[in-house]
C-alpha cells in the first residue's frame, strides 16, 4: 500500500483501491484477516495518494453449502460495519461509479471488455504481460504491445489459467520464462559488407552482451547461424549500419514455466523463428486442449495448463497445439521438451 501510495503521489494522482479480504484463511490466496482490517484500513486511510472504494474477496470453492453461505454473510457484516464506522478516506458505496470512471482508461487500454462501464474481471487467465518493446527499448526487435494487444483480444473474456507474456529480445526484461506462453522478440541479422569497416564493434559487444556469434574472416564479418539466437545486438551497435534487423519480425515461443509451491520452473525453448499467425494459432488451441482435459474436479474450476501437461503428456499436447498450424520455413521445432526446476512435492531437503 505504501509503495502505491508512493507511486500515485509521484504522478500527481490519487489511486482509487479495493482492499482484499481473506474470509475463510486460506493460505494460497492474498488478502487481509478480518481480524486485522480495521487497523489495516486507517493505515491506508492516512495514505495521501490512496482512496479506498471498498472490500474484495475470493471465496473457497465449497459449492452450495451453509459453510459458503456463511462466509458471504461475514463478509457483508464486515463490509456493513466499516461503512458505519466511517473511517476516513473509505468510501464503500461508490465502486459503480468508480467502474464509471476508469472507463475511458480501459478504453485506451485496447483490452476486451465483457461489459462497459462494469470494470474489467480477469479471475483466471491473468492480464497479457509485455515489456516496452521497439516503441521504448533500442534492444526491442518487435512491437510488444501491439502483438499483446492482438492476443487479448483472442483469448478475453476466458476463466482458464493460463499466463501468456511477450518480451522484445532475448534479455527477457518480461520474465516470460516464468509464464505457460512466453514470446521472445528474435531478428535476423542483415549484413551488407559493403558498408562494413571492419571495426569489430559488433563482434565486441556480440561478446559482451550475447553469445559470440560474430568473427572476423578476411577483413568481413561472419555470422555463425547456429550459435546466433536473433538479438540484434550487432545491429544495434554498428556504427556504419553494416548489420541491420530483418523487416520480417520472428520469435522464440517458450512453453509452460511456471511458479508454485509444487514444482517452479522456467519456460523451456518449442519454436524459433516463428510468425505471429503461427503463435496465435498454437495458443487459441492451447485453450481448446485446456477444455477438453482440464479436471472437471479442479479447485475452484481452474487448474493450471502446465499441470494438465504434466498428467496427459507431451505428445497429447503437442498434437493439440500444432493442429492446422502452418510454421513458416525457416521455423524450427522441438518435438520434444523437458523440464526441470524444482520439485518440492518430492523433497523439501536442502542438502
Amino acid at each position: 500500500a505504501h509503495e502505491i501510495n508512493r507511486q500515485a503521489l509521484k504522478h500527481g494522482m490519487v489511486m482509487p483501491v479495493l482492499v482484499q479480504v481473506s474470509p475463510a484463511g486460506e493460505e494460497q490466496k492474498g488478502g487481509i484477516d478480518p481480524a486485522l482490517l480495521r487497523p489495516f484500513l486507517k493505515d491506508v486511510a492516512s495514505l495521501p495518494g490512496l482512496h479506498v472504494r471498498g472490500l474484495m474477496a475470493v471465496m473457497p470453492n465449497l459449492g452450495p453449502t451453509p459453510e459458503l453461505d456463511a462466509l458471504f454473510r461475514n463478509m457483508r457484516s464486515l463490509f456493513e460495519q466499516i461503512r458505519e464506522e466511517a473511517i476516513p478516506g473509505i468510501d464503500m458505496d461508490d465502486i459503480p461509479e468508480v467502474n464509471k470512471a476508469i472507463q475511458s482508461i480501459i478504453d485506451d487500454s485496447g483490452v476486451n471488455q465483457e461489459e462497459r462501464d462494469k470494470g474489467y474481471p480477469a479471475a483466471g487467465t491473468r492480464n497479457v504481460v509485455a515489456c516496452p518493446g521497439s516503441r521504448l527499448c533500442p534492444f526491442g526487435c518487435y512491437d510488444t504491445t501491439e502483438f499483446a494487444r492482438k492476443m487479448d483480444k483472442m483469448i478475453f473474456p476466458n476463466n482458464l489459467h493460463v499466463k501468456i507474456a511477450f518480451t522484445g529480445c532475448s534479455n527477457d526484461c518480461g520474465k516470460v520464462r516464468m509464464d505457460d506462453f512466453g514470446i521472445i522478440g528474435m531478428t535476423e541479422p542483415q549484413y551488407d559488407p559493403n558498408r562494413c569497416v571492419s571495426c569489430e564493434q559488433c563482434i565486441k559487444y556480440c561478446n559482451i552482451r550475447s553469445v559470440g556469434a560474430l568473427s572476423l574472416v578476411n577483413g568481413k564479418v561472419v555470422r555463425d547461424t547456429d550459435k546466433c539466437i536473433g538479438c540484434g545486438v550487432c545491429a544495434v551497435y554498428c556504427p556504419t549500419r553494416a548489420w541491420t534487423r530483418s523487416r520480417e519480425h520472428y520469435f522464440r515461443l517458450v512453453l509452460l514455466g511456471r511458479t508454485g509451491k509444487k514444482n517452479p520452473r522456467l519456460a523451456e525453448d518449442f519454436i524459433k523463428w516463428a510468425d505471429e499467425k503461427s503463435i496465435m494459432d498454437i495458443v487459441k488451441n492451447a485453450y481448446a486442449y485446456v477444455e477438453e482435459y482440464i479436471d472437471p474436479n479442479a479447485y475452484e474450476g481452474k487448474e493450471h495448463i502446465g499441470y494438465i501437461v504434466d498428467r496427459t503428456g507431451f505428445d497429447e499436447f503437442y498434437k493439440w497445439i500444432m493442429k492446422d498450424v502452418a510454421l513458416n520455413e525457416k521455423a524450427e521445432v522441438a518435438t520434444r521438451i523437458y523440464w526441470g526446476g524444482k520439485n518440492y512435492d518430492r523433497s523439501n531437503n536442502l542438502k
